[in-house]
Formats: structure tokens, sequence, C-alpha cells
């Protein structure tokens, strides 16, 4: 009978069983069931369970990342990642970008289908919101050369700073590496900081306006992004200061790497698009009258 530890005669690795898809399943439907009691006021006994059902889910959704991902990074610290399997989940996250290149085309047609079709005399509703113009009449618009323009820079120079850890790290640079890294962790925490006060003082809301909502999807999810990112790169810092990045094992860090240009990427057709042409027509109307 074969040794089932003998060394493998093929380079794919074939994973132990794990208990963190069921899981993973099990907490995601709780917290999807936790979200409808909550968004629909529903209660349980008079009590609203809503938020404590979403909660639970939530932090089974947060421990089976945590521990399934723990479990990666020990297959590439004990050679499993081998030369195929690296390729594979360079496939995988290139899949995995792409699907989110897609899910911002969605938040960027929202608004150009509005603000370009704003007279549609089909979309008879939208006019009255719109008031057949765009941005709609009453709507205040940011500035893009004030606070907009500093966050570009931010972003712009985090993605060099990410890039001079990569290099430090194909050059076995340990230092460099480890100040790359924190140094694009703090302009994006800086980023956070002040999209968040931008979003503190808009002169506009979410709610019951077309310009608000779409500004705020388009903007806010990749926001929640750019936190994504950040949190990513900590995980990179400390992992790196673990000595577990090698030359050439460190795939962890090249995909923090490959998302956070992809961050910086959308946000420069995000300030492009929404905010520079976006205030183009608050501009000519206010020129107009």
């Amino acid at each position: 009978m074969a040794d089932a530890h003998a060394t493998p005669n093929h380079d794919y690795h074939l994973v132990n069983p794990s208990p963190w898809p069921l899981l993973g399943s099990i907490s995601a439907f709780v917290m999807a069931f936790g979200g409808i009691f909550f968004m629909k006021h529903l209660t349980m006994g008079g009590l609203h369970v809503g938020p404590y059902i979403f909660g639970a889910g939530l932090i089974g959704v947060l421990y089976t990342m945590i521990a399934w991902w723990t479990d990666v990074t020990y297959e590439a610290q004990h050679g499993d990642h081998t030369r195929v399997v690296q390729l594979s989940h360079r496939y995988g996250m290139i899949l995995f970008i792409s699907s989110e290149v897609m899910f911002f085309v969605a938040w960027f047609w929202a608004f150009f289908d509005a603000s370009l079709f704003s007279n549609e005399a089909i979309q008879y509703a939208r006019v009255e919101f719109t008031g057949g113009h765009w941005p709609p009449k009453g709507i205040e618009v940011l500035d893009p050369w004030h606070f907009p323009l500093l966050n570009t820079l931010i972003l712009l120079t985090s993605g060099t700073t990410v890039t001079w850890a990569h290099h430090a790290l194909l050059n076995n640079d340990r230092e460099g590496l480890k100040k790359g890294l924190l140094a694009t962790i703090v302009l994006g925490m800086i980023f956070t900081c002040v999209q968040g006060y931008e979003y503190a003082h808009a002169p506009f809301a979410f709610k019951n306006s077309i310009y608000g909502s779409t500004f705020f999807m388009a903007t806010g999810f990749h926001g929640f992004h750019v936190i994504v990112g950040t949190i990513f790169l900590i995980v990179c810092l400390f992992r790196a200061m673990a000595g577990q990045f090698t030359p050439k094992q460190h795939l962890g860090f090249e995909f923090a790497a490959w998302y956070w240009h992809f961050v910086d990427v959308v946000w420069l057709f995000l300030f492009s698009c929404i905010y520079v042409w976006g205030s183009w027509g608050a501009h000519i109307a206010h020129v107009a009258e």
C-alpha cells in the first residue's frame, strides 16, 4: 500500500479536507438572513434580531476568511505552491480583478446613463429628478481641484511606493520592502480620511438625488476597496516582518500589489469622469445663467 505522505510525482497540490467552505457558506447564509431581517425591520418575539443574526454571520465569514487564508499561507511556506500552482493562482487573481472591473463598469454605466440621457422622454421619472439637465438643478457639485485632486496625488504616490516595495523584495532588500509597504499603508489611510471628510461635508446627500446616489455608490465602493487593499497590505507587512516573503515566493504580496494598482486605475477614471467631467455641466449652467 502506498504511503499517503509520500512525495507526489506531479506539480499539483491536492488540498487536505477543509471545513472552511462549509462554514463560510453557512456564515454567508446567516449574514444574508440577518440582513433581510434588519432591512425589513422584522422581529422575532417582538425583538429586532436582525442586527444580531447579521453580526453572527459576519463574525463567521471573517473567521472563515482569516482561518482559510492562514491555511493557504501555511501551504505556501511548506512548498505546496509549485510553479504550476502559482500560475493557477495568478489566473484566479486575474479573473477576480476582471470581475471587479465589471463591478465598477456597472456604476460608471449608471452615472453616464443618468448624465448623458438626463432629458430622455421615456424616462419621465428621471426627468422629474434631473430637470432635464445634468447635474440636476439645485445640486452643488464638489470642486475636483481640491480634495479630489489631493486624493489623486495620494493614490498615485502610493502606487509608486508599493512598486518600490516590490522591487526591494525582488532584490532581497528587506528594509526597503518594509518601508515601501508602510508608506503605502499610511497613504491609503490618509486617502480614506480625506474621503471621509469630503463625504461629511458634501453639499448633497445619497437619498432623494440621482446625482448623489450615483456619486456615492461609485466613489463609496472605491473607498471600500481602498480599505480592503489597505488591510491586504497590512497583512503583507506583518508577513514581511516575519520573513515569509522571498524573491521567488511572494504571491501574497504580488496579489496585494496588483489589487492596489487596480484601485489606483479605477480612481483615475472616477476622478476624470465623475469629478472633472461631471463638474463641467454645472460650470456651463452657471455661465449660462
